[in-house]
Protein backbone atom coordinates (compact mmCIF):
# COMPACT_ATOMS: atom_id res chain seq x y z
CA UNK A 1 0.00 0.00 0.00
CA UNK A 2 1.30 3.49 -1.07
CA UNK A 3 0.23 5.09 2.82
CA UNK A 4 -0.93 3.90 6.18
CA UNK A 5 -4.26 5.07 6.19
CA UNK A 6 -5.85 1.55 5.78
CA UNK A 7 -2.91 0.76 8.43
CA UNK A 8 -3.95 2.53 11.04
CA UNK A 9 -8.03 2.52 10.86
CA UNK A 10 -7.62 -0.87 10.91
CA UNK A 11 -5.26 -1.08 14.17
CA UNK A 12 -7.11 1.62 16.02
CA UNK A 13 -10.48 -0.30 15.08
CA UNK A 14 -9.07 -3.47 16.22
CA UNK A 15 -7.93 -1.77 19.51
CA UNK A 16 -11.39 -0.89 20.29
CA UNK A 17 -13.06 -4.17 19.33
CA UNK A 18 -10.63 -6.04 21.82
CA UNK A 19 -11.56 -3.44 24.40
CA UNK A 20 -14.62 -4.93 24.74
CA UNK A 21 -16.94 -2.00 25.17
CA UNK A 22 -13.84 0.01 27.24
CA UNK A 23 -13.00 3.77 26.24
CA UNK A 24 -9.42 3.88 24.94
CA UNK A 25 -7.93 7.48 25.03
CA UNK A 26 -6.48 9.08 21.66
CA UNK A 27 -2.93 8.43 23.77
CA UNK A 28 -3.29 5.09 24.68
CA UNK A 29 -3.74 4.02 20.92
CA UNK A 30 -0.92 6.20 19.96
CA UNK A 31 1.02 4.40 22.13
CA UNK A 32 0.20 0.99 20.34
CA UNK A 33 0.52 2.32 17.08
CA UNK A 34 3.85 4.15 18.31
CA UNK A 35 2.55 7.82 16.55
CA UNK A 36 2.03 11.10 17.69
CA UNK A 37 -1.29 11.58 19.57
CA UNK A 38 -2.76 14.25 17.41
CA UNK A 39 -2.33 12.18 14.51
CA UNK A 40 -4.22 9.50 15.81
CA UNK A 41 -7.05 12.44 17.03
CA UNK A 42 -7.18 12.70 13.36
CA UNK A 43 -7.81 9.60 12.46
CA UNK A 44 -10.17 8.49 15.65
CA UNK A 45 -12.49 12.29 14.28
CA UNK A 46 -12.43 10.54 10.58
CA UNK A 47 -13.46 7.13 11.83
CA UNK A 48 -16.17 8.89 13.96
CA UNK A 49 -17.69 10.62 11.46
CA UNK A 50 -17.33 7.45 8.76
CA UNK A 51 -19.46 5.95 11.63
CA UNK A 52 -16.98 3.83 13.00
CA UNK A 53 -16.25 5.16 16.36
CA UNK A 54 -18.35 7.17 18.89
CA UNK A 55 -16.27 9.35 21.25
CA UNK A 56 -16.87 11.51 24.39
CA UNK A 57 -14.93 14.29 25.90
CA UNK A 58 -13.39 14.52 29.14
CA UNK A 59 -13.77 12.58 32.25
CA UNK A 60 -13.84 9.16 31.67
CA UNK A 61 -14.05 10.05 28.36
CA UNK A 62 -12.52 7.85 24.95
CA UNK A 63 -13.43 6.39 22.20
CA UNK A 64 -15.42 3.08 21.10
CA UNK A 65 -16.70 0.86 18.58
CA UNK A 66 -20.08 2.56 17.27
CA UNK A 67 -21.43 -0.59 16.14
CA UNK A 68 -20.60 -4.79 16.52
CA UNK A 69 -17.47 -5.62 14.78
CA UNK A 70 -19.12 -8.76 13.63
CA UNK A 71 -21.23 -6.40 11.43
CA UNK A 72 -17.53 -3.78 9.94
CA UNK A 73 -15.93 -5.67 6.64
CA UNK A 74 -12.70 -4.71 6.10
CA UNK A 75 -13.48 -3.45 2.28
CA UNK A 76 -15.85 -1.07 4.08
CA UNK A 77 -13.06 0.16 6.00
CA UNK A 78 -10.81 -0.17 3.28
CA UNK A 79 -12.80 1.88 0.78
CA UNK A 80 -13.77 4.56 3.61
CA UNK A 81 -10.05 5.51 3.89
CA UNK A 82 -8.41 4.82 0.90
CA UNK A 83 -6.73 7.47 -0.82
CA UNK A 84 -6.21 5.90 -4.31
CA UNK A 85 -4.29 5.06 -6.58
CA UNK A 86 -3.45 1.50 -5.11
CA UNK A 87 -0.47 1.07 -6.96
CA UNK A 88 0.73 4.51 -7.70
CA UNK A 89 0.17 7.15 -10.13
CA UNK A 90 1.59 7.18 -13.61
CA UNK A 91 3.30 9.99 -15.10
CA UNK A 92 2.92 11.57 -18.61
CA UNK A 93 4.69 9.76 -20.99
CA UNK A 94 5.59 10.89 -24.52
CA UNK A 95 2.89 10.38 -26.53
CA UNK A 96 5.01 9.53 -29.57
CA UNK A 97 6.07 6.48 -27.81
CA UNK A 98 4.27 3.54 -28.32
CA UNK A 99 4.49 2.60 -25.14
CA UNK A 100 3.95 6.30 -24.48
CA UNK A 101 0.55 6.68 -25.28
CA UNK A 102 -1.06 3.57 -24.42
CA UNK A 103 0.78 2.99 -21.06
CA UNK A 104 -1.94 5.24 -18.63
CA UNK A 105 -5.23 3.79 -20.25
CA UNK A 106 -3.39 -0.35 -19.43
CA UNK A 107 -2.43 1.11 -16.29
CA UNK A 108 -5.32 1.94 -15.35
CA UNK A 109 -7.32 -1.18 -16.10
CA UNK A 110 -4.47 -2.91 -14.68
CA UNK A 111 -5.36 -1.39 -11.11
CA UNK A 112 -8.86 -1.52 -10.95
CA UNK A 113 -8.45 -5.10 -11.57
CA UNK A 114 -5.65 -5.28 -8.58
CA UNK A 115 -8.67 -3.25 -6.57
CA UNK A 116 -11.45 -4.91 -7.47
CA UNK A 117 -9.52 -8.63 -6.36
CA UNK A 118 -8.22 -6.96 -3.22
CA UNK A 119 -11.72 -5.77 -1.75
CA UNK A 120 -13.44 -9.08 -3.08
CA UNK A 121 -11.15 -10.15 -0.31
CA UNK A 122 -11.40 -7.71 2.14
CA UNK A 123 -15.77 -8.38 1.84
CA UNK A 124 -14.80 -12.01 2.85
CA UNK A 125 -13.52 -11.15 6.72
CA UNK A 126 -15.39 -8.82 9.08
CA UNK A 127 -13.19 -6.52 11.81
CA UNK A 128 -14.23 -8.98 14.53
CA UNK A 129 -12.35 -12.08 12.29
CA UNK A 130 -9.44 -9.93 12.31
CA UNK A 131 -9.55 -9.35 16.18
CA UNK A 132 -9.52 -12.72 16.97
CA UNK A 133 -6.04 -13.08 16.09
CA UNK A 134 -5.06 -11.11 18.96
CA UNK A 135 -5.18 -11.51 22.62
CA UNK A 136 -6.90 -9.10 24.69
CA UNK A 137 -6.32 -5.74 25.36
CA UNK A 138 -4.83 -4.82 29.17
Amino acid sequence: MNNAKFATALHILTLLDLAKGQRLSSEWIAGSINLNPALVRKEISNLRKLGFISSKEGNGGGCMLARPSAEILLSEIYKAVRTPPLLGRSNTPNPSCIVGRQINEHLDELYTEAELSLTSKLEKKTLKEFGEKFKSVS
